[in-house]
């Protein structure tokens, strides 16, 4: 005899109901212990490498620093590919593991990069730096303030600043705190080639004397038989002034420094990436949270300690809030805690009507237990609160009292046929729950896609199947282990028990007899409504991850790739120009020479550039958002014409950037810019597309300076000595450092400005010879300009170029590249061979990560097939069962029609959950039949008592989860999967209990007579 779970639970009723206490208790306390965030974190896998050789050609550094590293790297474990970008003497690349590499694999392979490239690198050209290492790519900075200074220095600001990380370094949960804008501070000695040529003054003696006197070396320790003595020599340099008051002979007399050069204190020339907030200038804090921290907590904790910080600064120095991850996700949390309260309400609301009080009352009392186990769970496992976890809590909510509802439905039978409570309390588990339980597997299984992708995607939406797997499960166990017992205190015989059945199961029990009639008609059409929604599935949208529905803006401003960061940051100012008074803009920071710190994980980070800008624009709501976003696309097309711009809102799901992507890789670079320039003619011409560019292409003006080898030597003079020159005159060279406070400021030399920056003066340029004399550069070298690229970029050892456009308003970046492939491959036909063009971006990852779902969807299908197997036993039975699966496709393409709503990723998981849904509903209902069968009905008896008998708790499930989903519809990001859960459910239902009995009847029921 079966062990029943629910008798055990009457008789033992002191124990379960301590077991509920417990429940309800840890739930509490797991509840508020969750960690919060406003994306489930996901591993980025990917991993700078950079090496730098000073002085090197883009031509020198791809043939031997590029191609040697890229070789090694290629040997990488989990591979997926290489990019890289190399500029003249620097090179960047980025390792991209596959998809399926999962979290635990990621630092070992990481270690296997450090190890490979560190046993090579005795083989790259000597003087290259590096290479050195980043694999924390993907760390998040979700706090951010801005300090901006009146009145006081730049190094004042810092020192303020600077104070202010060492405290906040102490606040519980905090990982790292990264200064943002910071500009080191260098002490410049300038001075004339011409003038020290006069005074017969050597370069080289002038640096020996600086280091010389400055340098840090031991002086010995005295050591007596009381103590031991250390010995300091004086002379280090404290200040700038310390360095212009140092003596040099000279002809037998003594010069001092501030006679023959310019001494001053300033900073790092060019500057290093700059930050502004609302248009000026700042030094940035940017905090990133220790992994499982509470961001809302840690939100809290910043705020109490920044007072503190703030009531300490002086008048002058202000510090502005510039992004706050904790106040998204304490309204991103409230909105889906709303949200889940709504959904509660109405699923209860339909228990109440349906099923009567004391029957709702017990579903009611379900919710809490479940959702108490679920959050007691989601602690021990660690799952944070977050955008895909309470999502799944919805999702999952109307699921969550299925089974209820079946326990509270058999049990009202049972006592309107007149059974003892006892009796009546546990005939749902003697009936159902091994049913119930197939079904509860049946629909995790279809959830089981979302878990096990293995890509970004799938593991950005990896917790939606935890959730919903540990809410199903724990849902099963309430039902036949604390149901029961709810139902002994609260369920009485119904008072309408025997009595005549309502107009709505007159009604249907007289439809299902008609369609039963005419089963073969009624199967018909239902293969004709599906076949319809197949060929009507190409009208719906398609679309990877929408938009973020935070206010803030990127906006990338990219110049040409040999522009200064000074001209980068004239066309910052110029945006903040434009954005200040801006009644729609609340504020604003701008990044120069690199892009955003990733302040929002699926940020699409940008490497520092000289060349490229970014500013984050946080609109006042999401309306103003839109605005603002047509007023900034004017504004730069007019103000900006030559510089490569985009407005973006923030993007859900893992980084893509430009929507439209193709990539050009061959052999030559020459080839493969003139393919790009073909490809963007056909991008330009389609009307869907905007703002076409490249990644790289525009060749930049260099000087090139041939030394005439012969009479170089002839003066004595070598090419290591001439550049050493040039840099040391132009560029200015650290010499040595001053030690002041916790920093560290170089010393470099250089000519004056007059000398560097002109190129008559370069000509003129005094260099100096052996015997102590000079000679003007034009004397044994020419000048002229030469075109080279600043750089370029390369994927999997191939010259790659990237063809990248936006996209007008209201479309989608699928739609745009359905329309354009045609014309590509038109164009990807003619090139020659070894030459390709693939297709990029958004439709890329979406390819991607669909492909990863779907290598998963045959494991759901032999989970479903197991699972309906153990359960039915037979194969016609099981078949039955899935032919009902596909149904819920009619609903799904009708519902996302009607919406308008576009089949994204997260929708597609949607459509494979629908299925394990549906076929929960179809396992119980073949059940019931043939229980009803085996009590000696005929064929066609059996299937309309069983479908009535099963119509309420079928009917109610599906209206349940329907209106359930009403409370995140309109949310941007579960809004398709919810219209396409909806759709599918409801139709799904309906053909369940209209399709299924007739086409039982029309194949097995007739089968089973025959063998009668």
């Amino acid at each position: 005899m079966r062990f029943n779970l629910s008798e055990w639970a009457v008789r033992e009723r002191s124990l379960v109901i301590y077991f509920m206490l417990a429940v309800i208790g840890a739930g509490l306390f797991a509840y508020t212990r969750l960690g919060r965030a406003e994306d489930p974190s996901f591993i980025i896998k990917t991993m700078v490498v950079q090496a730098a050789w000073p002085g090197a050609s883009v031509e020198d550094t791809l043939q031997q620093v590029t191609e040697r590293l890229e070789r090694t790297l290629q040997e990488t474990p989990h591979l997926d590919f290489i990019r890289s970008y190399t500029r003249p003497g620097v090179t960047t690349i980025f390792v991209a593991l596959k998809g399926s590499t999962t979290a635990a694999e990621v630092p070992d392979t990481w270690y296997h990069v450090r190890k490979s490239i560190g046993d090579m690198a005795h083989t790259l050209p000597r003087g290259v730096v590096g290479p050195g290492f980043n694999d924390e790519f993907g760390d998040t900075f979700g706090l951010i303030y801005g300090f901006t200074a009146d009145g006081f220095t730049h190094r004042e600001l810092r020192d303020y600043v600077e104070q202010a990380r060492s405290t906040l370094l102490h606040v519980p949960d905090v990982a790292k705190i990264e200064l943002l804008g910071e500009q080191d501070e260098q002490i410049f000695v300038e001075f004339s080639m011409r003038e020290l040529a006069n005074l017969g003054i050597n370069r080289a003696t002038l640096i020996a004397a600086l280091r010389a006197q400055n340098v840090v070396q031991p002086s010995g320790t005295i050591q007596t038989g009381d103590e031991k003595l250390a010995i300091d020599v004086t002379g280090a340099f404290g200040s700038e002034q310390d360095i212009a008051n140092i003596n040099f002979a000279v002809g037998g007399r003594m010069l001092r420094l501030s006679d023959i050069a310019t001494v001053r204190r300033g900073y790092v020339d060019p500057p290093r990436p700059l930050f502004r907030v609302n248009g000026e200038p700042a030094i940035g804090l940017a905090i990133s949270m220790r992994d499982g921290g509470d961001i809302l907590q840690l939100g809290r904790n910043i705020d109490q300690a920044m007072a503190k910080i703030t009531a300490e600064l002086p008048v002058g120095i202000e510090p502005h809030l510039v992004a706050d991850q904790a106040v998204t996700v304490r309204s991103a949390i409230s909105e889906f805690m709303e949200s889940l309260w709504q959904a509660i309400v109405i699923i209860l609301a339909v228990s109440f009507i349906a099923l009567g009080v004391r029957a709702g009352l017990m579903v009611a009392l379900t919710i809490p237990l479940t959702l108490a186990g679920v959050f007691a769970v989601m602690w021990l496992f660690n799952i944070d609160m977050q955008r895909i976890s309470l999502g799944a809590l919805i999702i999952a909510l109307a699921l969550m009292v299925d089974d209820a509802m079946t326990t509270t439905d058999a049990t009202l039978g049972r006592l309107a046929a007149g059974d003892r409570k006892e009796v009546a309390a546990v005939y749902a588990f003697k009936t159902y729950a091994f049913a119930m339980l197939a079904g509860t597997l049946v629909t995790i299984a279809g959830f089981v896609p979302v878990g096990f992708a293995a890509s970004s995607a799938g593991e950005y939406t990896f917790t939606l199947f935890a959730v919903v797997t540990i809410a199903l499960l724990i849902s099963w166990l309430v039902a036949v282990v604390f149901a029961p017992l709810i139902g002994l205190v609260i369920l009485k015989v119904p008072k309408n028990a025997g009595s005549e059945p309502g107009r709505v199961m007159r009604v249907y029990r007289g439809f299902l007899s008609a369609a039963l009639t005419a089963r073969w008609l009624t199967v018909a059409v239902t293969l004709g409504l599906f076949a319809a929604a197949v060929l009507l599935m190409p009208l719906i949208p398609r679309q990877f991850f929408p938009s973020s529905d935070r206010p803030e803006l990127l906006v990338d401003l990219q110049l040409p790739q040999n522009a200064s960061i000074y001209a980068t940051d004239a066309a910052m100012q110029r945006l903040d120009a434009a954005l200040k008074g801006d009644e729609d803009v609340a504020r604003w920071s701008g990044y120069v020479g690199r892009g955003a710190i990733r302040f929002y994980l699926p940020l699409n980070a940008q490497l520092p550039n000289d060349f490229f800008g970014q500013a984050v624009v946080v609109a006042k709501d999401v309306e103003a958002r839109e605005r603002l976003h047509a007023k900034l696309v004017t504004l730069l097309a007019n103000e900006f014409p030559n510089v490569v711009s985009r407005v973006s809102p923030l993007e859900l799901g893992p980084p893509v950037g430009w929507p439209i992507q193709y990539r050009v890789v061959g052999p030559e670079l020459g080839q493969v810019r003139d393919i790009a320039f073909k490809l963007a003619e056909v991008m330009a011409a389609d009307p869907l597309t905007r703002s076409v560019n490249y990644d790289w292409i525009e060749p930049a003006r260099e000087i090139r300076i041939r030394v005439d080898q012969d009479q170089a030597r002839l003066l004595g003079l070598s090419t290591e000595a001439i550049g050493s020159v040039l840099n040391t005159v132009i560029t200015g060279a650290p010499v040595t450092q001053v030690r002041d406070d916790i920093y560290l400021v170089d010393v470099v030399l250089r000519a004056t400005d007059e000398q560097r920056v002109s190129l008559d003066t370069l000509r003129t340029l005094e260099v100096p010879l052996p015997n102590g004399r000079t000679v003007p550069l034009s004397q044994f070298a020419t000048f002229d300009y030469e075109q080279t690229y600043p750089l370029v970029w390369r994927r999997d050892r191939l010259p790659s170029l990237t063809v990248q456009s936006d996209i007008e308003a209201g479309q989608l970046p699928e739609t745009v590249v359905q329309q354009l492939t045609p014309k590509i491959e038109e164009l990807a036909r003619t090139l020659p061979a070894g030459y390709r063009i693939e297709t990029g971006g958004t439709v890329e990852e979406s390819a991607s990560s669909l492909a990863s779902v779907m290598a998963v969807v045959p494991v759901m299908i032999l989970i479903m097939l197991t699972v309906l197997m153990f359960q039915l036993r037979r194969f016609s039975l099981t078949f039955l069962v899935i032919s009902v699966a596909p149904l819920g496709l009619i609903g799904v393409v009708l519902a996302l029609l009607v919406s308008s709503r576009p089949l994204g990723f997260v929708a597609i998981l949607g459509v494979l959950a629908l299925i394990g849904m549906i076929i929960k509903n179809a396992v119980i209902l073949i059940g019931q039949i043939e229980a009803e069968r085996a009590g000696g009905k005929s064929a066609r008896e059996a299937v309309i008592d069983a479908s009535c008998a099963r119509f309420t708790p079928i009917m109610l499930t599906a209206v349940s989860t329907v209106l359930g989903m009403i409370p995140i519809a309109p949310t941007v990001f579960w809004g398709p999967m919810a219209f396409a859960i909806m759709g599918g459910l409801l139709v799904a239902t309906l053909l369940t209990l209209i399709f299924l009995p007739a086409l039982y009847l029309a194949t097995v029921g007739r089968e089973r007579t025959k063998t009668a």
